[in-house]
């Protein structure tokens, strides 16, 4: 049939150079990558039969094939799984449509070491390239389970491919290596080698659910399978013995003294597509009732699409240890959709749907067990290895705060597992429970500040008091506090109380005024408080006196049930319209330009003068915090009218 010649895409055929040239000091990944696939191709067709979607297919004996060919120098890795149709071919293989590929390339340049190199090969789903960096020639051979028409794929990986449709080809697919010479010095062995072959195997695959046979070498010329197509099926190679190399045994249902972490690490980077091993290991097993397995990991970095739409979370589900689906959303809640894993359940339907799962009561009990070990886990980690709960809570702990919002029946427990950034130590961050032990006598409220940065809250003019009198306060910077705090309300009968919020009172140190000077300032200040009321009406609700303020002559602040700015711009980002609240001034009465100001308001001088020196307190306590003045260019001409009348 027709052959014709396709150019791979810009960031393929960029993929490919770094694959052909590469350094990594590890090529066996190309074998793992390879048989991984193979075994995810089993997958979807031992369910897409469950669920009568493949008419007519074979699978009898689903497996992965290796073949060697030492005199032609090739290596097949063969499946008998769902196979590929030609314009899956074009879609998946000719193109890398992964929206992270650009995102792949980047981290693939950056990468630090070999050793990081040579794993982020799987974690983009472009593991198939990774036999250029072990081979000339790549051919791929393939037909879609109940389909009769085959595909034949070829490149030599310099910027062009082929494709051909092909009358007569296996269930399943075929990659067929033509491998460059073995160069001990690049760390390029020899592929043909049945002792290195089996060697990768165990190392990567042994867990693999289906069994990786490897064939022995084809007798006479060695003409049987060595092109990866149609010789895979021959006569000669039924009658060939072929040793299966990987237990198949499921790691999560082994006893826990007769697997290593080795095996444990590896599961997970087959899983997960990471090429670190994981920061913590879960072993969970519920007999009774209804019985359940699982082996979960919580990964050592965050995903660089963890907070996107699209980000494919859940764990696998097995039943009985058929492997039913890849990313079960049902078996954790969205707050830890960073864990990865295995859960193996023994009593669900093989033909089990989505829409069954968020019915099922099972997978709702298996939720909320899962739920509360990877919580108290996490919780545990802060005594027993802070340095690995440090590690975890920079990667994950803005996603943690979510289930804050979400998930009130595990509320508790989720903020028993969180900590956060504070003015008691630089470093160090602290959970609720270690602020309420520190807490003055006297004091009520948990205080925290937002804002986008620590250094940005602790120069805020709203930390001023708390920080002259020693109070301590939680500084929350990422966009989930805005609403957590609110969500949770309280702690051990503490309120949450935001320091930008409300009126503050820290009463009860030596240096507070007493209530009868208190009531003298009010009184001495009411008229020009009343007057910037009166004529910043538009934009503010209120001009008062602060009791937060010891350096800044101005801050603004919300009422206390009132949406801070920064939370009125998420909603809107989002697409809800929200009521912009008008804010209070709140004016320090021990600065010197909030006295000039009161004095000359007092004495009637020039009124046209002191409301633009209004306006300006207003702006300034404004841009204090972060924001922006409503007219910039009406506060840019004042300020520069006052420098210039200074010189």
């Amino acid at each position: 049939m027709t052959t014709e010649t396709f150019e791979f895409q810009v960031e393929a055929r960029q993929l490919l150079q770094l694959m052909i040239h590469s350094v990594y000091s590890n090529k066996d990944v190309f074998l793992r990558e390879l048989v991984s696939n193979a075994s995810d191709a089993l997958d979807k067709l031992r369910l897409a039969a469950l669920r009568d979607d493949a008419p007519g297919a074979d699978v009898s004996d689903l497996h992965v094939e290796l073949e060697v060919d030492k005199d032609a120098r090739t290596l097949t890795v063969r499946d008998n799984g769902i196979g590929m149709s030609y314009d899956e071919v074009t879609r998946l293989i000719g193109t890398i449509a992964n929206s992270g590929t650009a995102k792949f390339l980047e981290e693939l340049r950056e990468a630090k070491d070999a050793a990081g190199a040579d794993g982020l090969i799987g974690q983009f789903g472009v593991g198939f390239y990774s036999g250029f960096m072990v081979a000339d020639e790549v051919t791929l051979v393939t037909r879609h389970a109940g389909e009769t028409e085959g595909t034949r794929w070829t490149s030599r990986g310099e910027g062009t491919y082929t494709l051909e449709r092909i009358g007569e080809a296996p269930q399943g697919t075929a990659v067929t290596l033509h491998l460059k010479p073995a160069d001990v010095e690049n760390q390029l062995h020899d592929y043909t080698s049945a002792w290195k072959i089996k060697e990768i195997v165990k190392r990567y695959s042994d867990f693999i659910t289906w069994p990786v046979r490897l064939l022995p070498e084809p007798g006479g010329d060695g003409s049987e399978g060595g092109d990866g197509s149609e010789g895979g099926d021959g006569d000669g190679a039924e009658a060939r013995e072929a040793e299966t190399l990987n237990s198949m045994k499921a790691l999560w249902a082994r006893p826990r003294d007769e697997v290593s972490d080795d095996e444990y690490h590896e599961l997970y980077k087959h899983i997960a597509h990471d090429w670190r091993d994981p920061l913590e290991t879960i072993r969970l097993q519920a007999e009774g009732t209804f019985e359940y397995q699982a082996l979960l990991f919580v990964p050592s970095h965050a995903p660089h699409d963890l907070f996107t739409q699209g980000y494919q979370r859940g764990v696998q589900l097995y039943v009985k240890r058929v492997f039913i689906m890849d990313d079960c959303e049902e078996l954790l809640p969205p707050h830890l959709r960073f864990v990865k894993g295995v859960v193996d359940a023994q009593d669900l339907s093989l033909n089990v749907s989505r829409e069954i799962l968020q019915q099922d009561r099972h997978i709702r009990m298996i939720q909320r067990r899962l739920t509360k070990k990877v919580l108290s886990t996490v919780k545990d980690l802060r005594t027993s290895a802070p340095d690995r709960y440090a590690t975890f809570w920079r990667e994950f702990g803005a996603v943690l705060k979510e289930g804050l919002v979400t998930d009130s029946e595990n509320r508790d427990a989720i903020l028993a597992a969180c900590s956060f950034a504070s003015t008691h130590d630089a470093d160090e961050p602290t959970a609720l429970k270690d602020y309420v032990e520190r807490m003055k006598d006297g004091q009520d409220d948990i205080y925290y500040m937002t804002g986008e940065s620590r250094q940005a809250i602790e120069n805020s003019p709203h930390m001023e008091a708390f920080r002259a009198k020693g109070v301590e306060v939680l500084l929350l910077t990422d966009a989930v506090d805005e609403v957590w705090v609110d969500a949770v309300g309280e702690y051990e009968g503490k309120t949450l109380r935001s320091v930008a919020k409300g009126e503050i009172d820290l009463s009860g140190t030596e240096a507070d005024k007493s209530d009868a000077e208190k009531e003298k300032q009010g009184e001495e200040y009411a008229g020009l408080l009343g007057w910037m009321t009166e004529h910043l009406g538009e934009e503010v609700k209120e001009v008062r006196l602060s009791a937060r303020l010891t350096v800044s002559p101005a801050c603004v602040v919300s009422d206390a049930g009132e949406l801070t700015p920064a939370l009125e711009n998420m909603y809107r980002a989002m697409g809800q319209e929200v009521p912009g609240a008008k804010r209070i001034l709140e004016l320090n009465p021990e600065h010197q330009l909030v006295k000039s100001l009161n004095r000359a308001w007092t004495d009637r001088q020039d009124r046209a003068e002191l409301t633009e020196t209004a306006e300006l307190l207003h702006a300034l306590a404004v841009l204090a915090e972060g924001g922006r003045p409503k007219e910039p260019a009406r506060f840019v001409q004042l300020m520069a009218d006052r420098l210039e009348r200074t010189l």
